[in-house]
């Protein structure tokens, strides 16, 4: 039988759960080392762009978005998290997502959707779109991304948003699929290793979201993640959100 304890370290991590569920975490705190703050500064502006996975129901001119400015995935789970848990640090998120959207479509509207809000961070995760439709639309090969183009055109759009802010975090797409030598989640993952070298090029936060949910799939099925393996639902998103706070250094026993 699964214990309380168990349970805690499952669902929340084993540092969270320790200092939720009483003893162990009181006996560790006089040892422990004092915590550092985000590696966001505080009263930043984080622009947070990518296609429907970011985009999330976000309410906007145009669009039938019910979730709020926001929208209902990781990304309004990212500033809940920052501000139950950071809330003396004061970031101001927003979202510029749009479904559908590949790197091709972040380069035409980058001006106005990214640059022109002038943020002190921006994040990007785009790519899912640039692989799917390799695979759902086989007879329509000028819908995708190849990955030369997709790195190229990547590279550029970080590389010029690096110069003008003071930091970006790059997420890689993922394919909720555990078998890596299926089709299009290997095809994925050669898209995430664009992203990771992209990271390491421009001193970037890395954020690494198929090995986050590679971890929750070793012990669960994708459908409790996704229906399509691609949108993920609350759980999902918080897989998501929880691997994005990570990368800021987010303290999870504040």
């Amino acid at each position: 039988m699964t214990t309380r304890r168990e349970v805690g370290r499952l669902l929340l991590g084993a540092p969270f759960a320790a200092a939720v569920l009483g003893g162990e975490a009181r006996a560790q705190s006089a040892s422990a080392p004092a915590r550092r703050g985000l590696k966001i500064p505080s009263r930043r502006k984080l622009v947070m762009i990518g296609d429907s996975i970011t985009d999330a129901g976000r309410a906007r001119p145009g669009a039938d978005g019910s979730g709020g400015p926001l929208g209902r995935g990781y990304v309004a789970m990212v500033d809940t998290l920052l501000g139950a848990v950071y809330p003396d640090q004061l970031i101001s998120i927003v979202n510029t997502g749009i479904s559908g959207n590949t790197v091709r479509d972040l380069k035409a509207r980058w001006p106005a959707d990214v640059i022109d809000l002038k943020p002190d961070w921006v994040s990007i995760m785009i790519g899912t779109n640039d692989v799917w439709r390799q695979f759902d639309s086989p007879r329509q090969p000028e819908k995708a991304v190849p990955i030369d183009e997709y790195e190229a055109t990547l590279g550029d759009l970080v590389a010029r948003t690096r110069a003008v802010t003071e930091g970006m975090v790059l997420l890689t797409p993922f394919y909720l699929e555990p078998n890596p030598r299926e089709p299009m989640r290997a095809q994925m993952d050669r898209y995430g290793a664009v992203v990771r070298k992209l990271a390491a090029a421009q001193g970037a936060l890395f954020v690494d979201t198929q090995a986050a949910f590679d971890e929750v799939l070793a012990v669960t099925y994708t459908a409790t993640l996704s229906r399509d393996r691609v949108h993920p639902n609350d759980v999902g998103s918080m897989v998501l959100a929880r691997a994005f706070v990570n990368a800021l250094g987010f303290s999870w026993t504040r």
